[in-house]
């Protein structure tokens, strides 16, 4: 064997045999990277809901990361519940929850298992409209439209919370019934956006219904 002194080494030869070397140390955590990529998601685990929606009952089986508003819409094919940020910013996917209003892109399906929920399907028909449905026609409480389920349940809900005294952030006294009023309905209403914007014909609907229903 050659005494470690006979081997001569460039300062080039040093560099593409450290070079070598950082390779191969690289090459088995690329391959394990390509197997497992770091932040995969985990696979799906399936859940069993039972959800009435409109009256009917629907069993389910789906994702547990399932939003309610994906649920309506991809499994029940309930696509009036409309997705607009899903980020609960603008209201679009407003639906009524055993009798309260939610931002259905917001909650998971798993979480109303047993629950009622009511969509604009729910509400009316073209045949039989519901009458804050009609008002909105009526008072051109729309351009577009995508907003205007999201919009109109949660105008059904706005006028029930203030029959039950529920104040707002505008109520003038807690412990009274709030008064219907144009700024009371803006106030409660201000989580549904039209990007049309139909605002003052929307409250004016509302207040039609509500002169009704009192």
């Amino acid at each position: 064997m050659d005494d470690i002194s006979d081997i001569k080494l460039t300062r080039r030869d040093l560099l593409i045999a450290g070079a070598l070397s950082v390779s191969a140390a690289a090459v088995p955590s690329v391959a394990s990277a390509e197997q497992a990529p770091p932040g995969a998601a985990a696979p799906p685990v399936p859940g069993k809901v039972s959800l009435t929606v409109n009256g009917k009952v629907h069993q389910l089986e789906l994702d547990t990361r399932t939003s309610l508003l994906d649920a309506l819409r991809e499994n029940l094919q309930m696509t009036g519940t409309k997705k607009g940020c899903d980020h609960g910013q603008c209201g679009a996917c407003t639906v009524i929850v055993d009798g309260r209003r939610i931002n259905s892109c917001l909650t998971l399906a798993v979480m109303h298992d047993g629950a009622n929920v009511t969509t604009i399907e729910g509400l009316g028909s073209k045949d039989n409209l519901h009458p804050m449905q009609a008002a909105f026609i009526k008072h051109d409480g729309f351009q577009c439209g995508y907003c205007t389920p999201g919009q109109i349940c949660s105008a059904v809900s706005v006028l029930s919370e203030i029959k039950q005294g529920i104040p707002s952030h505008v109520s003038a006294d807690l412990n009274v019934r709030p008064m219907l009023s144009a700024e009371e309905i803006r106030e409660r209403m201000s989580g549904n956006i039209c990007r049309c914007g139909a605002y003052s014909n929307i409250v004016d609907a509302i207040t039609e219904v509500a002169g009704r229903t009192a």
